[in-house]
């Protein structure tokens, strides 16, 4: 039996030495509302690659390519200034959703937990049996029926955590890549082959043996909390009022609470939150549904431990609105807008123009010529045809490109590096004239236009013309 309390890990036994928490299983509404959400993420992150949006999948960080595709947009490297505001705004979510309701994603959508709770220690419940079974099995002698339960249950592990780890390369290389990849020998994917390597070892590492002690000890968002909370924020909380002191059932002037220790017992990472609010607390529920059914079992109300505030627990109202979470709902909307006005500025095609490496111009014949180079990208799976011409600001000047760039074909997912000649008679030449090159697909009609380029020549003033 763990006997936590507020002054050591609840994973930590007095010598100092890890405890390894065996959580007991639990049945209620939150129990069964957490299954489905987790069974609903994990459907989620097996089927991305697989959902086709734009031609791409769902989500492919095409590293190689330097494309990286997401929910139907695509980036170039160089709109990747996007992907920021993206980021900010999940940042800005999950501030919004810890100050109304605090580790709400820790217990219900973290990854971590979502493969611990949901996928590692269902296998463990199913070969070693319930939390008594399992701390017995632990305690027990090496034998062959001790040995082979390990063998089986640790074999799956590694099968799953390889499992997991090909879905994750999958975000990188393709469905179809990640085939190709599994198809050949490894010496000719080793950085994939290594990665995957690396990503299973880990992942068997973490569920294994590391497990709660990861959002204990190495997961900063628990440490946050602290920041982004308040007495009027939702959290896992015991009703001290009502629950306290803790007596049998008959016993006179007893509270609510019996000590079962039957919270303490399903708690994933061996806190009792009946000592108050604590780092370990995931927001997990299991507690709530435990602590429920003893209630029923001794014809009590439910709501001992219950999600509410600090200032409800106490028998006050609790506040939604207030200046915390009217700044983070400012902040979300900020991120949101953000990130979809910046989506507008993401080209179907990347249209640049530099100057050449070298003099700014040249004049000969008669004629004054400015040299630059045009990179066009083509982040689409077809070939694709630009019409580049020439567009001055201001009154037009005679200045001309100096071959026809009609049909620039550039081929799927590629690049093209045209060298544009620009040329003026020099008796012409007026300094300070802006000019841009409008790039046109032909296919879809869209355009874009390049930087303004300043068309240079010699000073006017040293000129002699004949």
């Amino acid at each position: 039996m763990n006997n936590p309390n507020l002054v050591s890990l609840g994973s930590i036994n007095e010598d100092g030495s890890r405890k390894f928490i065996h959580p007991s299983d639990t049945r209620g509404p939150f129990t069964l509302g957490r299954r489905v959400a987790g069974a609903a993420l994990l459907v989620v992150y097996a089927a991305l690659p697989w959902i086709p949006l734009g031609g791409h999948p769902a989500v492919f960080l095409d590293v190689a390519h330097r494309r990286f595709h997401f929910m139907g947009l695509t980036f170039a490297t160089q709109e990747l200034w996007v992907g920021f505001f993206l980021i900010t705004g999940v940042a800005f979510s999950l501030f919004y959703v810890t100050a109304l309701f605090g580790r709400l994603w820790c217990g219900w959508a973290c990854p971590y937990t979502v493969f611990l709770e949901h996928v590692y220690r269902r296998v463990e419940r199913l070969i070693d049996g319930d939390a008594p079974a399992r701390k017995r099995l632990a305690s027990a002698p090496w034998s062959p029926s001790k040995i082979s339960k390990r063998a089986l249950k640790h074999a799956i592990y590694i099968a799953v955590s390889a499992l997991i780890a090909h879905v994750f390369l999958s975000y990188f290389v393709s469905l179809a890549g990640l085939y190709d990849m599994m198809s050949g020998p490894p010496r000719e994917h080793l950085t994939a082959f290594g990665v995957v390597l690396f990503l299973t070892g880990a992942l068997y590492f973490s569920f294994s043996w590391f497990r709660e002690q990861f959002c204990i000890i190495l997961c900063p968002y628990g440490r946050l909390q602290s920041a982004l909370t308040d007495d009027n924020t939702i959290n896992v909380g015991y009703d001290k009022k009502r629950g306290e002191p803790r007596g049998k059932v008959g016993t006179e002037g007893a509270g609510s609470c019996i000590g079962c220790n039957r919270c303490v017992q399903v708690c994933p990472t061996g806190i009792d939150i009946r000592n108050g609010l604590q780092l370990e607390c995931v927001g997990c529920a299991a507690c709530i549904d435990a602590c429920d059914d003893i209630m029923t079992k001794v014809n009590r109300p439910k709501g001992l431990i219950r999600y509410d505030s600090l200032n409800g627990l106490e028998g006050g109202a609790t506040k939604f609105i207030r200046p915390r979470t009217i700044f983070y709902t400012i902040l979300l909307i900020a991120g949101m807008a953000a990130f979809a006005i910046s989506t507008r500025f993401i080209q179907p095609f990347q249209a640049r123009a530099v100057r050449m490496v070298g003099p700014s111009f040249y004049l000969a014949d008669g004629m004054l010529r400015n040299q630059f180079n045009l990179r066009l990208i083509n982040p689409g799976d077809d070939t694709t045809s630009f019409h580049v011409a020439l567009e001055i600001e201001g009154l037009p000047p005679s200045i001309t490109l100096a071959e026809n760039l009609d049909e620039v074909a550039v081929g799927p997912l590629g690049e093209e590096v045209r060298p544009i000649i620009l040329a003026q008679p020099v008796a012409e030449y007026k300094p300070g004239v802006l000019i841009r090159l409008r790039v046109t697909d032909k296919r879809s009609g869209k355009s874009t236009l390049t930087e303004r380029m300043t068309f240079q020549g010699p000073d006017p003033r040293l000129m002699i013309i004949k």
